[in-house]
């Protein structure tokens, strides 16, 4: 089975309407979620992941309860075990629930949990532009990954329409941040580099990872302050990019604002090491 989805509960068909149409998720994007790669049919890093949703779901102001989580819990098992030994995605999603039309919530209303799983594919390279829209390292939700995507939808349809597969995103002070749906790491000077948190991109999993497992097997890898116009040094050849994320593992940039560029070594060597070691630790 391709795809399976779990609704508040029993599992659903992909086409069956479940939610209601007051939902807030749908009405005002009041919720959040997670996506996890799914290895061999297992969830890969789900304690991370669940850990990440429940600080999401805090700056959003919601409390994930420990009923709620145990929700979260038993649908990944059960769309787990119907998926089967596939690889691909599994995604989390966590609503307010049914509420008013407006911003305001109704309250000691019950939690939407979805899971949802499907088989997929990561391609080995990546290709990016420049994002003519930035990131708010200041707003209200930074850093925070809820269901209120249409910044990313814009600015991912827009890199799209001109032959990318993802977009970078500066920061209001210049700075490198992330992408739509990933971190990004520049290898320059023999290292690389990742925007640090502040300046506005999401804590990814897989970045996290690479961090630690970098550190752990001798990569030159740390987090550092980068202009956006380092770009400019990967278009030139000088530098190189990678991005990461739960849909990509570690993935070289080969294209870049419609320059072929090479993946640098230590790109791949970072590739390979996550590559082998994601399917040594399923919850790291």
């Amino acid at each position: 089975m391709d795809t399976v989805v779990w609704v508040n509960d029993r599992l659903v068909g992909t086409d069956e309407g479940t939610l209601s149409a007051l939902d807030h998720g749908i009405t005002v994007g009041d919720g959040a979620f997670e996506t996890c790669t799914v290895v061999g049919g297992s969830v890969f890093a789900l304690t991370r992941h669940l850990r990440r949703l429940r600080r999401s779901l805090q700056g959003l102001g919601l409390d994930l309860t420990v009923g709620d989580e145990a929700r979260c819990i038993k649908g990944v098992h059960t769309v787990a075990d119907a998926v089967g030994a596939i690889d691909g995605r599994l995604r989390i999603t966590v609503t307010s629930g049914v509420g008013p039309l407006g911003s305001g919530r109704q309250p000691g209303g019950r939690y939407t949990v979805v899971v949802a799983a499907q088989a997929s594919e990561m391609a080995p390279e990546g290709s990016a532009v420049r994002s003519p829209w930035v990131r708010n390292e200041r707003s209200a939700v930074v850093g925070l990954k809820t269901t209120s995507y249409a910044e990313n939808v814009v600015a991912l349809a827009d890199a799209v329409a001109r032959g990318g597969d993802e977009a970078l995103l500066g920061n209001t002070r210049g700075e490198l941040c992330e992408g739509t749906g990933s971190n990004v790491f520049v290898e320059v000077g023999g290292e690389l580099l990742t925007p640090p948190l502040d300046s506005g991109c999401l804590a990814g999993i897989t970045r996290a990872l690479l961090l630690e497992w970098g550190g752990q097997n001798g990569l030159p890898v740390r987090e550092a302050v980068l202009p956006f116009t380092v770009l400019d040094a990967v278009t030139a050849g000088d530098a190189h990019l990678l991005v990461t994320s739960s849909g990509r593992n570690v993935q070289p940039v080969t294209w870049l604002d419609g320059a072929t560029i090479a993946a640098g070594p230590l790109s791949l060597a970072a590739r390979a090491l996550f590559d082998r070691l994601h399917r040594q630790h399923v919850d790291p």
